[in-house]
């Protein structure tokens, strides 16, 4: 697995993550029949929060990003991606594992919800996620407090 580290976002972050994101995500949505290549972007722009976001980076490089967003009764975890040539490397399970840990440490449970057919619900399910529920595009998932 590469060296990776990662740093707050801030609001210059946006338009790489905006990005990444299309190029994550179109081959899912394309799957699905819901890629817009101006919704794909408009969507992050309108939802991304600096304050809640983390850079990921690969010698010192920019390679993805993920979000914890607090909500009343949970972590929602949002916008975890990653540069397509790094995924498999093991970087997404490391950049989680912190992330769940910390959210254990303060006894929040995460939710997420993935695109139906994503490689990505493999990863959550690895690392404690079920299913809560689920509709013809998006499964909602959930990973309760470890103990």
């Amino acid at each position: 697995m590469a060296d990776w580290n990662i740093r707050a976002a801030s609001a210059a972050d946006v338009e790489a993550v905006v990005e990444l994101r299309a190029v994550v995500m179109r081959p899912d949505l394309e799957r699905l029949g819901r890629y817009d290549e101006h919704r794909v972007r408009r969507r992050l722009r309108d939802r991304f929060d600096p304050a809640h976001t983390w850079v990921i980076e690969v010698a010192d490089v920019f390679a993805g990003c993920v979000a914890l967003r607090p909500a009343e009764d949970a972590h929602w975890l949002e916008h975890f991606y990653l540069a397509p040539h790094l995924q498999g490397t093991g970087i997404g399970s490391g950049v989680l594992r912190e992330l769940l840990e910390r959210c254990d440490r303060g006894g929040f449970p995460v939710r997420v919800n993935v695109l139906q057919g994503s490689a990505a619900r493999r990863l959550y399910e690895r690392h404690g996620f079920v299913v809560e529920s689920e509709d013809p595009v998006d499964v909602f998932m959930v990973r309760h407090v470890s103990s």
